[in-house]
């Protein structure tokens, strides 16, 4: 003859209480981390020169993200770095405030042409795709502190995706490095049509991470928006949403 056992009413209910509270704790952190992998970039009235001030009209009105965390989540505060981003019929902008400790930098530095591999120096980087059926092509755009720069059309299926450095994408950059408050700047301006979409609206959005490398090859850092979990930038699965916004 079997004994059954029965779970008091009270203690059944809270237990009953306690998996719905925490079921609700878990839809609010899923809910949290889904708003934070969102950026929204506003509206601008009109195409500007790129502009690294971080209080002009451009950047006024934008509504930042940072990129504070290594490759595994863990957060990296030192090396906080602000991301805006506007947008006008014909571009996308971004602007980078990057604080920092110790610059690795190119000692011959050439801002006038594209140069190939400034992935080895400390840069700030955009890596961002509008075809959300094969997310491993996207765009990837590199600044330095100094200004130098490059563009990549990047197919990940590719095992030499850094071949794509020979596409030209025409996007218009600047940067600056403000010495005595340990804080560097990039701006860029990209055209929608460099990322294959030459007509856009508010409402569209795009895959987007944003990057940003300190200190040697090796002995320096490494801080982004979304973590990769993995030791590469190039892990698409991982990016967030950018979202264009009226304001």
């Amino acid at each position: 003859m079997s004994t059954v056992y029965q779970i008091p009413w009270e203690r059944s209910m809270h237990l009953g209480v306690a998996c719905f509270l925490l079921l609700a704790l878990c839809l609010i952190c899923a809910k949290e981390s889904d708003r934070k992998a969102v950026v929204f970039s506003t509206r601008a009235d009109a195409d500007v020169k790129v502009d690294t001030d971080p209080a002009s009209p451009l950047w006024r009105n934008a509504h930042p993200v940072f990129a504070e965390v290594d490759n595994q989540g863990r957060l990296e505060p030192e090396y906080r770095t602000e991301v805006r981003s506007r947008w006008t019929k014909n571009n996308i902008y971004f602007l980078f405030i990057c604080p920092y400790k110790h610059l690795y930098l190119n000692p011959r530095p050439d801002s006038l042409h594209e140069t190939y591999e400034l992935w080895n120096w400390n840069v700030a980087e955009v890596f961002i795709g509008s075809n959300f059926q094969n997310i491993k092509r996207y765009k990837e755009f590199e600044i330095s502190p100094q200004g130098e720069w490059i563009d990549l059309d990047i197919n990940v299926d590719n095992p030499r995706h850094e071949e794509g450095w020979v596409w030209n994408s025409g996007f218009e950059h600047a940067a600056r490095i403000d010495e005595s408050k340990h804080v560097w700047y990039t701006a860029m301006r990209i055209p929608f049509v460099a990322l294959d979409v030459p007509k856009v609206a508010a409402g569209q959005q795009f895959r987007v991470n944003f990057y940003r490398t300190e200190g040697p090859p090796g002995g320096g850092k490494e801080v982004m928006w979304r973590p990769t979990m993995s030791k590469t930038f190039h892990a698409p699965e991982s990016f967030g949403l950018l979202k264009l916004v009226a304001k």
